[in-house]
């Protein structure tokens, strides 16, 4: 199927997403017979929301192979009980997933979003691309033009250059901006696809504490 589809919100146990999903080799890698040149790291910050975790594999698995993507799957975890720090757990699985294996393509993914279409591809273009532009909790409206947050994707040269995210935002938000000035002091574009095409549901939750620094 190509276009929007129907997101799967029931929650699975894990012999039930194996068997679903049991073409995906172990690490949460997948090779699809004919591929892109491009193989794509999802680097996805994580603690305490293995309900999402399961509705987000049970989804992007079925999406990014009917989009024939060569792809592995990170989920960096945060174990102690300091603020969650975003930025610091996406530079992690940067660097941890380029232990496995040299992707070109890195999409930073928040685990709460969900992919409502097939035409936003998951690979890398030109320029660094905000991938999550219209989200069901904000009406499907971009909130503000320089937002660069939620799902991202960026070339392994990209985010070398701009020296990834800063590792100094704990608590919710803040590190989203940051890389955003990053990109722009490099003098990189943002890519954005059509509203109708980069659409995302989030899974509700309950947000996390504001960082006083954002």
């Amino acid at each position: 199927a190509v276009g929007l589809h129907p997101i799967k919100k029931e929650i699975l146990s894990w012999d039930q997403l194996n068997k679903m999903h049991s073409n995906v080799l172990p690490g949460g890698h997948y090779k699809p017979n004919c591929s892109m040149n491009e193989s794509v790291a999802i680097i996805i910050p994580y603690r305490d929301r293995q309900f999402h975790l399961k509705i987000f594999l049970n989804n992007i698995h079925s999406i990014l192979q009917r989009q024939a993507i060569e792809y592995g799957i990170y989920i960096i975890e945060q174990c102690d009980s300091f603020a969650f720090n975003r930025g610091m757990l996406m530079n992690v699985g940067f660097a941890e997933s380029l232990k496995h294996y040299n992707y070109s393509c890195f999409i930073f993914h928040d685990i709460d979003l969900i992919p409502e279409n097939d035409k936003n591809i998951y690979d890398c273009e030109e320029t660094p691309r905000h991938m999550s532009v219209a989200v069901d909790k904000m009406n499907y409206q971009l909130p503000y033009n320089t937002l660069f947050g939620g799902v991202v994707a960026m070339k392994k040269e990209e985010f070398q250059k701009v020296n990834g995210f800063s590792n100094r935002y704990f608590g919710w938000g803040g590190e989203d901006d940051d890389l955003y000035n990053r990109i722009a002091h490099h003098s990189y574009n943002i890519h954005r696809h059509s509203l109708l095409v980069a659409r995302y549901t989030m899974l509700k939750h309950i947000q996390g504490v504001p960082n006083k620094d954002r």
